[in-house]
């Protein structure tokens, strides 16, 4: 059975309205609180999914960075990535921009995202993942209108 964990993104926390969310309609999803620097987040994401297989990662902006960049690091134990407005721009990224990898991912942009370019990280992305689904959304970073109303279920399916 598929392991499926939440990422937040960098000044929020598991208990922000995409955690809570998590919560109530997936109850068996890994949902933590990361903090500090990204060495100190990747450290305790590491800890939290130790041992575990058949990951289901979503990660949301610094969350998808994380998410990105485990998955990088363990692309036989993730099954599935979903990005949400991902921060692959960072450096912590670079060192996986040249793999090419197969697992399915689906990233969701809102086109008025003034914190993260959607275009950018969209080329990103389209350079390392074979096999990606792209949803250019009428949203801004947060993806505040559109995110109760992404298709979950499927989503989150192995």
């Amino acid at each position: 059975m598929a392991v499926k964990v939440f990422i937040h993104g960098l000044e929020s926390s598991g208990q922000g309205a995409k955690g809570q969310f998590f919560r109530e309609h997936y109850p068996d999803m890994l949902i933590e609180d990361y903090e500090g620097p990204f060495d100190a987040r990747m450290a305790k994401l590491n800890r939290l999914l130790d041992g575990k297989d058949d990951l289901i990662l979503v990660g949301s902006s610094y969350g998808g960075l994380m998410a990105a960049v485990y998955t990088g690091q363990n692309p036989q134990r993730v099954k599935k990535l979903i990005l949400l407005a991902p921060v692959l721009l960072l450096p912590e990224f670079n060192p996986y921009r040249s793999t090419r990898l197969a697992l399915p991912v689906v990233l969701y942009h809102g086109r008025r995202d003034d914190i993260v370019p959607p275009g950018l990280t969209r080329e990103i992305a389209e350079g390392v993942y074979a096999n990606l689904t792209c949803h250019a959304v009428d949203d801004d970073h947060s993806l505040h209108a559109t995110f109760e109303g992404m298709p979950w279920d499927r989503l989150l399916e192995p």
